[in-house]
């Protein structure tokens, strides 16, 4: 199973980036996705993540509707698109997959716990 994330960057304070996560070596409609975080000495934190189907959508609190999810499972791949973003949105964000196939197709994991998979993370620097 590998999970190869793209698409970060430096980028200015009010920027947008796409993020892109590609799978293979697994039924992608099986698998809640997600994304997650971690800035220099903090810990991993939630980002977003999106249901097996595309039709159920989290986002942490903190990003105030700046961030997007979405999937295309024809692709067997996640995007996120970073809108309006800040310094404190600096970090190295991962994509995750977390088996659902058991579950209802509107199931979500927010947990990183609940993730079976996880891509080598891409740089995201946002500059002021």
């Amino acid at each position: 199973v590998q999970l190869q994330a793209s698409g970060g960057g430096l980028v200015q304070a009010g920027g947008s980036l796409r993020l892109s996560c590609a799978a293979s070596g697994v039924t992608f409609s099986n698998y809640v996705m997600g994304w997650f975080r971690q800035a220099p000495g903090k810990e991993r934190e939630f980002v977003s993540a999106i249901s097996r189907d595309g039709d159920n959508k989290e986002y942490a609190d903190s990003l105030e509707g700046r961030f997007t999810i979405s999937r295309d499972n024809a692709k067997s791949t996640v995007y996120l698109q970073l809108n309006g973003l800040k310094p404190e949105d600096t970090a190295v964000y991962f994509c995750a997959a977390g088996r659902a196939f058991f579950r209802h197709t509107s199931t979500l994991y927010n947990s990183a716990r609940e993730y079976n998979y996880w891509g080598q993370g891409t740089q995201v620097t946002v500059s002021s």
